[in-house]
């Protein structure tokens, strides 16, 4: 007999121990699926260009309500972004969303900036401050907006843009405190955005937190909470060092061993975010926004999983790598 045997007697009493724990409660068919968003990154290269728009493919018949481009540290990519944006107008059914920032710039070019967009039938910004470049501290232009809340009431100005805002349910790195953080969030939303949307995170019981700090502070705007699919968890865990997003012990131990083994990694990461989707799903949460990173499969199968339903041109969108990018609006339910 084998050792391990000599415990058997007490395996049940021990498992009969511990507390129970019902299953998280699972949507009727009837319920109406939550809403979705898609964050992209405009590419740097021919090969990831491509995988950018094979990205889009395959996540546009999900029929998100907007998809966000986004502007590198500095707006070193605003020319990228830009053009981005242009053909998502031109070619898909999309809406777009364009980042926008306060970094380097006049609030003259920052406004001519917002009325091209509008010119080119894009009605949705991400109004942000803006990161310096790596090593440099945050100086606002001498002629620009200075913080996001500013850039929020100059848009206003120009034209009647819907605005989404950043929000950081572990605080913003570069906030006096947390208190002065949530103010901030306010001022945003008061100067006329639409809704916040929140810097990724890990730990649910953290942004549940942030939502009731938020309802206290008189903050009655959506707060959607911002999700990154993982599948490389090292590349992770540099994102979180430079944006302050806190990677739990027990997630680094789910990912322990995996580092050399990609198929692993992904299975992983998707039970990781299943699980986060599903609990979110189940205190009351109703939209949610993908941090996609050019990649379709994790936020694609995630959105199933959430009961968001493409169209029949789902699975033809998956196989074509190439040709029309006009993609119909599909139905969700």
């Amino acid at each position: 007999m084998d050792a391990s045997d000599d415990t058997a007697p007490a395996t049940l009493q021990r498992w009969l121990t511990g507390p129970r724990f019902s299953a998280l409660p699972m949507r009727p068919a009837g319920h109406p699926a939550p809403k979705l968003s898609f964050e992209f990154f405009p590419p740097r290269t021919e090969a990831l260009e491509q995988q950018l728009w094979a990205c889009i493919r395959r996540l546009a018949p999900l029929a998100p309500r907007f998809v966000s481009v986004t502007y590198g540290a500095g707006g070193t990519t605003q020319a990228r972004t830009h053009a981005t944006v242009a053909r998502l107008v031109r070619e898909t059914t999309l809406v777009p969303a364009a980042h926008l920032t306060c970094i380097g710039a006049t609030r003259e070019e920052v406004d001519e900036v917002a009325r091209g967009y509008w010119a080119a039938g894009v009605r949705h910004i991400v109004a942000l401050r803006g990161d310096p470049p790596p090593g440099q501290a945050y100086e606002p232009h001498p002629g620009g907006y200075r913080y996001a809340s500013d850039l929020v009431a100059g848009l206003r100005k120009v034209a009647d843009f819907e605005i989404s805002v950043a929000a950081y349910p572990e605080v913003h790195p570069n906030a006096s405190s947390p208190v002065a953080d949530l103010e901030n969030l306010k001022r945003k939303l008061d100067a006329g955005a639409t809704r916040a949307i929140t810097q990724y995170f890990f730990d649910t019981a953290t942004y549940l937190r942030f939502l009731d700090l938020c309802l206290a502070a008189g903050i009655a705007a959506p707060i959607v909470p911002g999700l990154m699919p993982v599948s490389n968890f090292a590349q992770v865990v540099k994102f979180s060092d430079m944006c302050g997003a806190s990677v739990p012990g027990w997630m680094a131990r789910l990912f322990e061993g995996t580092e050399n083994d990609p198929e692993t990694r992904r299975m992983v990461g998707l039970v990781v975010a299943a699980e986060q989707v599903r609990l979110l799903q189940a205190n009351g949460l109703d939209e949610f926004h993908f941090y996609t990173l050019n990649r379709a499969d994790l936020t694609y199968a995630i959105a199933h999983v959430l009961g968001v339903r493409g169209a029949a041109a789902a699975a033809d969108g998956a196989k074509t790598a190439a040709g029309s990018l006009s993609v119909p609006v599909a139905s969700i339910g």
